[in-house]
């Protein structure tokens, strides 16, 4: 067989070809690499900044000598340890861990059933971990009595976590014994949330006075209940869980292929699904059973991380996880300062923020796909 003088310089310029790919693939990686720590660095910053203002302002002097001091201190300095270790600190890690847990859901959820207007709203959780809450708050007091307040939020986010998971136990039901489609499952946490809402409005109806006030304060979402309580039974929860989901991005990447590309590739699609729908959910569960429902920020943060990180779910998933914890913390230090001493639900802030850029994305990008 003879080679012709034209083969080689085919050689030559495929393999020109591919290390010109290779290189451009290795800078696209390095620049999200870099992006990435620019947003911790970014988060980093603005919980420093979290921590300097609100009713009671401090400087960064304060705030340095506050966290690195080895011994308690007197006077001025006594108060600013006390307002920083006792009140904001755990607020703002609370935050950051809730921006985090419903951003990295939103993400996965939106990979999982292949549609863009997924988020733990939109499948039910906030009305289920609403129903839970209420149910509590309002019956509470009759089957504990006057230990009821003694048990407290730990109670109320029990009773919200459990009926939260219910939710998503249902559709992945349908996966299981149904084959059911991602479509399915979605209209299954839509129903679902609105039997919630309706039970609900059923109890607000039922309750007392001072119970419905309790139970309203409780549906506008927020962090004003945070101590360090929350912190410590939330973090390792959210955090194993993302680390999980992290380490099943290549199977995200490959399912929003299709599900039977998937299956050609060597996935299970029905173990994943099932596997990621309930991280997912465990993550932001245990976040909503302490915070309440704050909205938009698992549906807005996977929208913008594709925007800056693209689609594959190694850069994605982390990148969509920083930047919700910095817009929640955006929005709940705005929450807090904007009407000191009083405050806004910070589920109103983050609609007032998330819903004008959400439009400006449109806008500014009429014809672009915006599927999964």
């Amino acid at each position: 067989m003879t080679i012709s003088k034209a083969q080689p310089e085919r050689l030559k310029t495929s393999f020109e070809a591919a290390q010109e790919v290779t290189i451009s693939w290795r800078g696209l990686i390095r620049q999200r690499v870099v992006l990435l720590l620019a947003f911790v660095i970014l988060l980093l910053l603005t919980a420093g900044w979290a921590l300097t203002i609100g009713t009671v302002s401090l400087s960064w002097r304060d705030l340095l000598l506050a966290l690195f001091r080895s011994a308690p201190s007197g006077g001025a300095a006594g108060l600013a340890e006390r307002v920083i270790w006792e009140i904001r600190l755990p607020r703002i890690l609370m935050g950051v861990i809730t921006g985090s847990a419903l951003a990295g859901a939103g993400t996965v959820m939106q990979a999982t059933l292949r549609n863009p207007l997924v988020s733990p709203y939109t499948l039910g959780l906030s009305a289920g971990a609403s129903f839970g809450a209420a149910l509590a708050l309002v019956f509470g007091a009759k089957i504990f009595g006057p230990d009821f307040w003694r048990l407290g939020k730990i109670f109320i986010a029990a009773a919200a976590f459990l009926c939260a998971l219910f939710t998503v136990l249902v559709a992945l039901a349908l996966v299981k014994w149904r084959r059911a489609s991602s479509g399915a499952i979605l209209l299954a946490g839509v129903a679902l949330g609105y039997l919630f809402s309706a039970l609900v409005s059923v109890l607000k109806y039922l309750a007392k006075a001072d119970q419905l006030q309790d139970v309203v304060f409780w549906l506008m979402g927020g962090l004003w209940w945070a101590d360090w309580t929350m912190v410590i039974i939330s973090a390792p929860v959210v955090l194993v869980g993302l680390l999980i989901l992290f380490f099943r991005s290549w199977d995200l990447n490959t399912l929003a292929l299709g599900e039977d590309v998937a299956r050609s590739l060597g996935v299970d699609t029905q173990r994943l699904i099932r596997l990621t729908l309930l991280l997912a959910t465990l993550v932001a569960s245990v976040v909503i059973s302490f915070t309440g429902a704050i909205g938009f920020i698992g549906l807005i943060a996977p929208h913008v991380g594709r925007y800056l990180f693209g689609h594959d779910h190694r850069f994605l998933l982390p990148g969509a996880t920083l930047l919700g914890a910095w817009l929640l913390l955006i929005a709940d230090t705005l929450a807090r300062t904007v009407l000191s001493p009083a405050e806004i639900p910070v589920g109103v802030v983050t609609s007032f923020l998330g819903v004008p850029y959400f439009l400006y994305l449109l806008l500014k990008n009429p014809h672009r796909s915006w599927s999964i």
